[in-house]
């Protein structure tokens, strides 16, 4: 075990140290995105292809989504959320309330309880009870263009209330067909926080691991198993293991045989997790060299191009995407969709989907 957690931690650390200063970090993060969403509905048993990923993302679908890449979408969506906000934003009891839909109605109603706590509230710098603000304001009901002014200030305040009532379902009030109404969310997650809390004095490696094993034993929300893996990655960003990227536990797992996934022992099952871990951080480091080394071959194609040029963008785009379509290029780079074809063809990308419907390149 000592062995393992030891190994998990060193190519962890060389692959943040890697892309501390590496020219293609941002790239490298937004396409591991994609293919972390991928793995996640892979480990459930369903496959969703890279490339629909990708156009469904951009919003430029061939087909309609399925039920399947929906999901995998909402993962990606997360991921970036997670990969976005503050390293120790989403284990937090905020940042969880948000990851599954139960945004900020308790600091609303705080707010709110605070301003009908005192009823002299100050607007423009002004107290609302003063006699001469009273006797400023006292022409509004004669201005009927101030009148409807405020009429509509009101009627956005009262719908923005009535939204955040009626967004905070509890869970007593969920369809009973979709969710178990005796699956208490809010303590099975209790439980989960307190298992991570109890990890802080442990490496930040291990922490993440028992914190994966916690989700799947206690399994806190009823339709986002895949949430936990999510959470993890994000306590390795929190405790300061990973400051440069999020990990992709779930592509990593996948590279573990599926016969060794769920050992019975709970020590093995940790020593898995463990290695998910090390799989993610060498294939990440694999992924980084092999793209770098692309994108030094393909920089040489810029060499006495004019200052206008829309090369340069169209390559920094393409570390981006693991794949792009000539309607996806056009978007970005604001051409047409033919220029997009002669752009691809100028720096010699490669076509990497083989159908006849679409074409797309990418970096591989």
């Amino acid at each position: 075990m000592k062995a393992t957690l030891a190994i998990a931690e060193d190519a962890l650390a060389r692959l943040d140290e890697r892309l501390a200063k590496s020219p293609i970090r941002d790239g490298w993060i937004a396409r591991t995105h994609y293919t972390d969403a991928c793995a996640s509905l892979w480990l459930e048993g369903e496959l969703v292809h890279l490339e629909d990923l990708v156009l469904h993302d951009a919003g430029m679908d061939i087909r309609a989504p399925t039920h399947e890449l929906t999901r995998a979408h909402a993962v990606l969506r997360t991921r970036r959320r997670i990969a976005d906000a503050k390293p120790d934003w989403a284990p937090s009891p905020a940042g969880l309330d948000s990851l599954r839909g139960r945004t900020g109605q308790g600091e609303w109603e705080e707010g709110r309880g605070l301003r009908k706590e005192g009823e002299r509230s100050f607007v423009g710098g002004y107290d609302s009870g003063d006699a001469d603000l009273d006797t400023s304001l006292g022409g509004i009901e004669s201005d009927p263009h101030l009148a409807a002014a405020f009429a509509a200030v009101d009627a956005a305040n009262a719908k923005a209330e009535r939204t955040l009532t009626g967004g905070s379902r509890t869970q007593s009030e969920r369809d009973p067909v979709v969710y178990d109404p005796d699956w208490d969310e809010d303590a099975r997650l209790d439980d989960w926080r307190a298992v991570v809390e109890q990890t802080r004095i442990l490496p930040p490696t291990l922490a993440a691991a028992l914190a994966t094993e916690a989700w799947d034993a206690i399994a806190p929300l009823q339709h986002t198993p895949w949430l936990g893996r999510l959470l993890a990655a994000s306590v390795l960003r929190a405790r300061a293991k990973t400051r440069w990227h999020l990990p992709c536990l779930h592509d990593g797992l996948k590279a573990i045989p599926r016969e060794r996934r769920r050992p019975r022992d709970a020590a093995a099952r940790l020593a898995v997790q463990l290695e998910a871990i090390t799989a993610a951080a060498a294939a990440g480091l694999k992924d980084h060299d092999r793209w770098l080394n692309q994108r030094t071959l393909l920089a040489r194609k810029l060499a006495g191009r004019r200052a206008t040029s829309k090369l340069p963008a169209l390559l920094d785009y393409m570390l981006t995407r693991p794949i792009a379509s000539a309607g996806m290029i056009a978007k970005e780079l604001k051409i047409t969709p033919r220029a997009a074809q002669d752009q691809v063809g100028e720096l010699d990308l490669r076509e990497v989907t083989g159908r006849g419907r679409y074409r797309a390149w990418g970096i591989l």
